[in-house]
């Protein structure tokens, strides 16, 4: 009742700018931020700014009568290239916003720029939790997931199913510290016990010193705390050096479709993850990913429908506004509902998480897939309210009574 009486308010507020219809500098602009050469580039990449591309067409290319316009850039993983993009983009190249943003440290990056600019950036490739915690700001919406979210689910499901001890191997940056983090402290909440941990650098090609301490520590399942080809080159190293033949487990994470398929299902069957969602869902995801896998020759990730969704839905809420002025368009964001096709139960809550349902999968063996890019089985969905981080727990200014 709170939230509908808070949206009725929020578009009352929207509704009289709407006559206005107003669009600084005559154009709508995006810019998707992305990684289109290194780790994660077949996650995020040219698969995201396809993604926002379509958002856009399927919208007629314009806003309020005028055209929108999609950009791209590679932060290449560095804060400091990322920023440095950003401030060009909102100071000289007048971008209304900003999408995607894989790597934590580029994000958080991002979002101190942003809050200062009042300029709005949907993140769909960023993990780490504190976007919508401590350093949550109200031009800032995380889109797709969190480090809080992928751990809960498949920690937890590994654990059920007797993985009691744990060794982790993460990577050493936001990202991988806080999903190492998470995925304890759900493990430790399920009477499990972690044994310990190593750290390694961001595009790691030799993972044999670091597998080798997680394999003598003689925990049941080694976490794989990372993404993209750093998960790829970890859970390849660990077959080949006979490590889930000698007995132990592993458990990814976060692992994308994207990875089984250069893994291979004989590499990867069994292995738990939790997604957003899936392409092969039902005949309305099936249909958005055929027209995607043309255009980049594979099924959109998790991260691809992100950039979609959150590009779709701000498209939405400058309409709603009748501007594309940040303030009122954040408030429109979070007074209009989310219906995307890859969007189930999803609201955008006041710290600027989107909370939506969330789904346990296993990959499948080889002998249960049955055509190209089958490779998921879902397990179960996963309700938000397991998914996202408790607001009464929260650190974030924008929600009433945060804990500081």
């Amino acid at each position: 009742m709170r939230s509908n009486l808070l949206g009725a308010a929020l578009i009352a507020l929207i509704v009289p700018i709407a006559a206005q219809a107003e669009v600084s500098g005559g154009v709508v602009k995006i810019g998707v931020l992305t990684d289109m050469a290194g780790v994660t580039a077949d996650v995020t990449g040219k698969g995201s700014l396809v993604a926002a591309e379509m958002a856009v067409r399927e919208f007629g290319g314009t806003v309020l009568g005028k055209p929108v316009q999609v950009i791209s850039a590679d932060h290449q993983h560095k804060p400091d290239i990322g920023t440095g993009i950003a401030r060009q983009w909102f100071d000289v190249e007048g971008v209304d916003a900003i999408v995607d943003v894989p790597n934590s440290g580029v994000a958080l990056a991002i979002q101190g720029l942003a809050r200062e600019k009042k300029k709005i950036v949907l993140y769909s490739g960023a993990g780490t939790t504190a976007l919508t915690n401590e350093q949550c700001s109200p031009f800032g919406v995380h889109w797709t997931y969190d480090t809080y979210a992928v751990s809960h689910g498949t920690a937890s499901a590994v654990v059920e199913a007797g993985g009691t001890t744990w060794f982790f191997l993460a990577a050493d940056y936001a990202f991988g510290q806080q999903l190492q983090k998470d995925a304890s402290d759900v493990i430790a909440a399920a009477g499990g016990k972690v044994l310990g941990a190593v750290r390694h650098p961001l595009n790691t090609p030799d993972f044999s010193s670091f597998l080798l301490t997680a394999q003598s520590s003689g925990a049941k399942v080694i976490g794989i705390a990372n993404a993209g080809n750093d998960t790829i080159n970890a859970m390849k190293q660990a077959n080949e050096y006979g490590i889930v033949k000698g007995g132990q487990s592993l458990a990814a994470m976060i692992l994308f479709l994207q990875d089984i398929h250069t893994l291979d299902l004989e590499a990867a069957q069994g292995t738990y993850l939790t997604t957003a969602s899936y392409w092969d869902m039902n005949e309305a995801t099936r249909a958005w990913s055929r027209e995607f896998m043309v255009k980049t020759g594979a099924p959109p990730s998790m991260l691809h429908a992100g950039v979609y969704g959150a590009v779709r839905h701000y498209l939405k809420a400058v309409t709603q506004a009748g501007t594309d002025d940040a303030e009122r368009v954040a408030a429109a964001m979070r007074a209009i509902p989310i219906d995307d096709i890859f969007s189930q139960g999803a609201t955008l809550r006041e710290d600027g998480r989107v909370t939506r349902t969330m789904f346990l999968a296993r990959v499948k063996k080889p002998s249960e897939s049955k055509y190209p890019w089958d490779y998921l089985e879902i397990v179960r969905p996963i309700p938000s309210e397991q998914t996202a981080w408790p607001l009464s727990e929260s650190k974030c200014p924008l929600v009433k009574g945060a804990t500081r």
